[in-house]
């Protein structure tokens, strides 16, 4: 267990959360109603501004946190998927007790899950879906956060097309899923800031495009704002 948070400790919060503010980022996070496809409009995104800037900086993350977990419990990532996704950080300890048998308290826990989110973040170029990275990354500069939504009777349909549920157990899916997935958004604001609406510089109807075009559109809105606070930041420079 000790390694576990060691290793959390070493390799990202000593080099990466001391970094100077001004260096964090660029991080775009997408968050998302359950059934929006929003890892492939992540895979979309990191394509085409890879293209755009001509390098391969931009990547996408959504399990690879998981996969450092369970990497370093030494336990299949599936076992850890089954607990984390959605889940309430006031399970999470007892998560862990089961895996190392030792205790871990809930305020430890959510500290080292905000610090490995906000270390990746921090890191740059990288396209975080949900894991609270909304919240988590709210205070870095060079950051963009897109909510992707769609009808009820929209998400139904796709769920159940690509986990081939039937329609009673995908609405039950949907209805549980997006409560956690809100929750875990919530967990990690502060308290006075309860709205999650104007956390996002934009919303996404699903139903309504391709994912293909909100790529194109999440990639030339992210460019859009990244020049405009450039813009900004010179005009201060050049009166100061």
């Amino acid at each position: 267990m000790k390694k576990f948070f060691d290793y959390f400790d070493e390799r990202y919060r000593q080099s990466v959360l001391s970094g100077s503010a001004s260096e964090d980022g660029p991080v775009i996070t997408v968050s998302r109603q359950t059934g929006c496809d929003a890892r492939e409009t992540a895979a979309g995104i990191v394509e085409k501004l890879n293209s755009i800037h001509k390098t391969t900086k931009w990547k996408w993350v959504d399990k690879d946190i998981i996969y450092s977990i369970a990497k370093e419990l030494n336990i299949d990532t599936q076992r850890v998927e089954s607990y984390y996704t959605g889940i309430k950080l006031s399970n999470l300890s007892e998560m862990i007790m089961a895996f190392s048998g030792g205790f871990v308290s809930d305020l430890r826990v959510k500290k080292a899950i905000k610090d490995v989110v906000l270390s990746i973040c921090k890191e740059g170029y990288v396209v975080l879906v949900g894991r609270g990275g909304v919240s988590i990354s709210q205070g870095i500069r060079d950051s963009f956060h897109v909510r992707l939504v769609a009808p009820f009777d929209w998400r139904m349909e796709n769920v159940m097309r690509k986990k081939e549920m039937d329609k009673e157990t995908a609405q039950k899916y949907i209805i549980e899923t997006d409560l956690k997935r809100e929750e875990l958004i919530r967990t990690f604001l502060n308290k006075k800031q309860r709205n999650i609406d104007n956390l996002f510089d934009v919303t996404i109807n699903r139903k309504s495009f391709p994912v293909d075009e909100i790529s194109g559109f999440v990639a030339s809105m992210y460019e859009r704002k990244m020049a405009v606070q450039k813009a900004e930041r010179d005009k201060i420079k050049s009166v100061l």
